[in-house]
């Protein structure tokens, strides 16, 4: 049977696994009766919470005779490892749009890559039935991105489709009969490649590791594209690392092709389809599993380095181990070293203390997702501020620059500018108006300029603007930045919080937490509203008296205080704070306790 390896890429929300759940219902890939939830491929429970694709997943159609191989690749940067891993397996790439926001900065991002290795993409203009959607002009921008990356005069000569993913048509023109997607399935076939490593279908086996991932039964199995030759269960292979050094010689136990949206077991694979081995013990991506007459490994896509290094540590408050199950330092640091060995993208070091691990990525996000799944497994932790990772190049110390597009209404233009190109010292590349009252504004920012920043910039717009970032490049560093303006209130006590104090402390400023929660001494209660810390007593109660007057017996309204999402308190903490994780609650405190407020909170408990 034919082949055909197609990659979709597009930026966050723009409808992507919606468009492959349409692609297999409509290929047969469900029998008739099957009960299939929406989004199928992101089947991660933190993507469908957030709606966003975070693993990159394989699966496979058959349309007129051909098998096509699609992957579904992540949108965000910060999981931008997948990605790249991913583009190596394949020869055509899907680039989807929305037909009203135009390319945005994944699509930049991928694209980038994509057109690096001299594929060429076919274009598909998504939710053209939008009230507000302009396909044409998403497709001249589309036209200047591709200029704008270098593309070659095949890759600019691109086919392009309008279609929508969520009603599941696809027409090669605007006002097509909009009945179903054989025209997205016909153009691939036609427009992307078979796999050249067909015709060396003779020669030894060679595979490049693309993606890796664990099974229960299996043990480590490895995802990729086989370049040449043939495997069958049994046949002995060797691991090559990136340089040709011999890392392991392993025997084939499972070979696991894509059917639909499952894994099926195979005899036998071929040159140019993408499968799963498993059997080997050692080999990791990027590593090349080969014949063991074969001594070159397979040229290796790189990776971008990690930009942000965040601290985990154990859990030291007085509340600890209450909530999880999961509290012992080499308990956390063997799950950390478990993930950077399937997510390439992350770097697990030990501090000198062994008691905290410095884990190193490529964005907040992607920290944030690591977290969130570490606390739904029953760990407890305390995590740090993000920090930025400084390169010294030709003796200049140089931070990272991510690129930001922002939309937002006209009115709040000035004040967008300002935080972005004054306070966090950025540059402004380009502003246009946008229509509907909004103007595009794409500035160049340090990224320690932008942590915590979304939250301000959500204010500062009134919740209408949408900002997105991208990793731009390094360049020498900018200077100090300034931080929260605000500082926070401590309490000084350990027990459970009074609504009375609350309500007398409201005058202070904002609080994170509401009555009768356990708190304990240097815990963060709420935001000051001045510049310096504040230490409170939450705990102190009303003095009862059998004497009345007027205005002593005043009901207490509380506003409702503020509660932080996980992404929310990492970006809000200072240098000197921590936040507390633990499975059913988000703490802030101060990094240190004094011995003072150490012996109270012991006497407390």
């Amino acid at each position: 049977m034919q082949l055909r390896n197609i990659a979709i890429i597009a930026h966050v929300d723009h409808g992507k696994t919606t468009l492959v759940d349409e692609l297999l219902k409509q290929s047969g890939a469900f029998r008739e009766g099957q009960q299939v939830s929406e989004r199928a491929m992101d089947s991660n429970d933190i993507e469908r919470e957030r709606g966003i694709t975070i693993l990159a997943k394989c699966t496979s159609v058959e349309w007129k005779g051909k098998r096509v191989n699609i992957v579904d690749t992540p949108g965000h940067a910060d999981f931008g490892g997948e990605v790249e891993r991913i583009l190596s397996m394949v020869d055509g790439v899907c680039l989807l749009v929305d037909a009203a926001e135009g390319p945005m900065p994944q699509t930049k991002f991928v694209l980038a890559k994509a057109l690096a290795l001299g594929l060429r993409p076919i274009v598909v203009l998504n939710k053209v039935d939008k009230p507000d959607a302009e396909p044409d002009r998403a497709l001249n921008e589309v036209f200047d991105l591709f200029a704008n990356l270098g593309a070659s005069d095949a890759q600019l000569d691109f086919p392009h489709v309008y279609a929508s993913g969520r009603s599941g048509w696809a027409d090669m023109e605007l006002d097509g009969p909009r009945k179903d997607l054989s025209a997205l399935f016909d153009l691939i076939v036609r427009h992307v490649p078979a796999p050249a490593q067909v015709a060396h279908d003779s020669e030894p086996f060679r595979m490049l590791a693309t993606t890796l991932s664990a099974d229960p039964y299996l043990g480590r199995i490895l995802t990729g594209r086989i370049e040449s030759g043939r495997v069958a269960q049994g046949t002995t292979l060797k691991a090559l690392s990136r340089d040709g050094d011999r890392i392991e010689q392993f025997r084939v136990t499972k070979i696991l092709a894509f059917r639909g949206l499952n894994q099926t077991a195979v005899d036998e694979a071929f040159a140019g389809d993408i499968v799963t081995l498993a059997g080997m013990t050692k080999a990791t991506v990027a590593d090349t599993l080969c014949a063991p007459e074969v001594d070159t490994a397979l040229p290796a896509q790189p990776i971008d380095p990690p930009t942000i290094t965040v601290t985990f540590g154990i859990n030291d408050s007085p509340l600890a181990g209450r909530d999880g199950s999961k509290v012992q330092s080499r308990v956390i640091r063997d799950r950390l070293l478990k993930e950077a060995e399937t997510n390439v993208a992350i770097k697990v070091a030990d501090t000198p203390g062994g008691e905290a691990f410095e884990v190193s990525g490529r964005g907040e996000l992607q920290m944030g997702v690591l977290i969130e799944n570490m606390r739904r497994e029953g760990f407890e932790l305390s995590i740090s501020r993000p920090r930025v990772i400084l390169q010294d190049i030709d003796g200049t110390r140089n931070e990272p620059i991510e690129e930001v597009i922002v939309d937002v209404d006209d009115e709040f233009s000035g004040v967008v500018i300002d935080k972005l190109t004054g306070e966090r010292k950025g540059d402004l590349v380009e502003m246009r108006p946008a229509g509907a009252g909004k103007t595009r504004i794409i500035a160049h920012v340090p990224s320690r300029g932008l942590i915590g920043y979304h939250g301000q910039f959500l204010t500062d717009t009134r919740g209408s603007g949408v900002l997105n970032r991208i990793f731009h490049g390094w360049a020498p560093h900018k200077g100090a930045i300034q931080g929260r303006r605000q500082g926070v209130l401590i309490s000084m006590e350990t027990g459970v919080s009074v609504a009375y104090a609350l309500w007398n402390l409201e005058d202070r400023g904002r609080m994170f937490i509401g009555p009768q929660e356990q708190i304990y001494a240097g815990m963060i209660i709420g935001e000051h509203s001045r510049e310096n810390d504040l230490e409170v007593n939450p705990l102190k109660g009303k003095k009862l008296t059998n004497v009345r007057a007027s205005g002593t017996d005043e009901a207490v309204r509380l506003t409702p205080h503020i509660r932080f999402s996980l992404e929310e308190a990492i970006a809000y903490i200072d240098d000197d704070e921590l936040v507390e994780v633990t499975p059913k609650i988000i703490r802030l405190r101060k990094r240190i306790l004094d011995s003072n407020d150490r012996k109270r909170a012991s006497r407390s408990e």
